[in-house]
């Protein structure tokens, strides 16, 4: 596995990109912060270290403030196919 690195211009490019499709806003549908730009993750739909050819792909992100996406990690299998749905409809 490939550690993670923030940093990284292409990581950097990818979260750019997942958060302009998104409007630079939380996608969860019952996400109280919604209208709120601060504190945003791109999250990745499915995960980064179980989909490595997936790890740049804009649609396999999602932009979540950081508590709706506190809340998913650790049960992203059972947000993919709601976060997929979201994805192609923001596309």
């Amino acid at each position: 596995m490939r550690n993670r690195d923030y940093d990284d211009p292409v990581y950097v490019d990818w979260r750019k990109k997942v958060y302009k499709r998104d409007g630079h806003k939380c996608q969860m549908p019952d996400c109280t912060n919604r209208r709120s730009k601060a504190r945003l993750n791109a999250h990745h739909i499915k995960k980064w270290a179980e989909a490595h050819w997936l790890r740049y792909e804009v649609r396999n992100g999602i932009t979540l403030c950081w508590q709706c996406h506190k809340r998913v990690t650790g049960s992203e299998e059972l947000y993919e196919g709601l976060f997929m749905h979201i994805v192609r409809n923001n596309e």
